[in-house]
């Protein structure tokens, strides 16, 4: 690409703006010009306006700092040239979300969400890129019926999802269907934001419910294993998923125990680590900057994947798998790794955006 392409945070100050802020330092593609947040920070510099919220482990990029903090609803200061917004707003309600985010959509801007509020709606595509890349040909059904002309949201799906949910695919690829699973989740304290959950409740200890984390691990998977059809995208239903979803003290990196029950075919536990072993999809094949180069990595070691360990796999992209063995109830049952606030925030959404400049939707 000659040039970068001018892009825009909205919830700039919020930990998931942050960290769009840190993965994007170098990025040969894109070049943050545009911080937008509520009005309480609208006006000030960007490092004013953070002050002690600023939790990455880098200092604030000294391009970055002095950027002046534009109000997400002021749409005439907006720079110029700007097409794409990454979205990691917070607002009172999924609503405004909604509305927020179709509104830059109508003035030709392209909307990459990490918000669950588009999630469901049937037109907006949510992609992990190496699954449902075909998902973005939605895209087309979504302007035509909004009248968007250039615009578009496109969202990710839920942090935890993204830890198991390639595995998965990849056998259901290869001709293995799943008919049961289930899933354990153990989620690190970071995917709850900041100040996320107080101390006294998460030292030396674990909380069993985080709210709406288990309908959405249910649900998500059925519209990303989805179908796109002329009226939005139509959910599969050939997987019943049960989850249980668990707040674990550890800073990050989200793991999923997967118990697994095939329907027809059932590989071999060599069948399964060679699918694991030899997949690549659409983010490889096209060498996208973000893209891991081994997007499944197993391991051997018995007490492996550890979140302190594995979560940075491949720019912290990969998802890490470890302990696949035969399973006394369903057919087999695995551990799975992936870094929640890189592959399953920011750094999957920046994937995303990717994938769609590649595929020639972001002009």
């Amino acid at each position: 690409m000659k040039e970068k392409k001018p892009i825009g945070i909205l919830g700039a100050t919020g930990v998931v703006g942050q960290n769009y802020i840190k993965l994007l330092q170098n990025h040969p593609w894109f070049q943050i010009v545009d911080v937008a947040a509520s009005p309480k920070s609208s006006g000030k510099k960007y490092e004013e306006a953070v002050k002690t919220k600023w939790q990455m482990p880098i200092s604030i990029p000294s391009d970055i700092k002095d950027l002046i903090v534009r109000d997400v609803q002021d749409f005439k200061s907006i720079p110029s040239g700007v097409s794409l917004m990454f979205s990691a707003i917070t607002m009172p309600t999924k609503e405004k979300i909604k509305e927020l985010e179709f509104k830059y959509a109508e003035k030709g801007i392209v909307v990459i969400s990490n918000n669950s509020a588009h999630r469901w709606t049937p037109d907006v595509p949510m992609i992990i890129g190496e699954i449902n890349y075909d998902h973005i040909n939605v895209i087309p059904i979504q302007q035509q019926r909004r009248g968007f002309s250039k615009g578009f949201v496109s969202v990710k799906p839920n942090c935890s999802v993204q830890s198991y949910m390639t595995p998965i695919y990849a056998l259901e690829k290869a001709g293995y269907k799943v008919e049961k699973m289930i899933v354990t989740t153990l989620q690190a304290v970071s995917g709850a934001g900041y100040p996320g959950v107080p101390s006294l409740d998460i030292i030396d200890n674990i909380i069993p419910y985080i709210n709406g984390e288990e309908e959405k691990s249910e649900k998500e998977p059925l519209k990303i294993l989805g179908t796109v059809t002329d009226s939005g995208i139509v959910n599969n239903d050939s997987i019943q998923i049960s989850t249980t979803c668990t707040r674990v003290p550890v800073a990050d990196g989200h793991i999923a125990c997967i118990n697994l029950k095939f329907k027809d075919n059932k590989p071999t536990i060599e069948e399964i680590l060679k699918i694991w072993k030899e997949f690549k999809s659409v983010p490889q094949e096209l060498n996208l900057p973000f893209a891991p180069k081994q997007p499944i990595i197993y391991l051997e070691e018995i007490d492996r994947p550890q979140p302190k360990k594995d979560r940075d796999n491949d720019k912290g992209m990969a998802v890490t798998i470890g302990r696949l063995r035969k399973d006394n109830v369903f057919d087999v049952k695995f551990v799975a790794l992936s870094h929640n606030t890189i592959r399953g925030a920011a750094g999957g959404a920046i994937l995303n955006a990717e994938l769609l400049v590649a595929k020639g939707f972001i002009k």
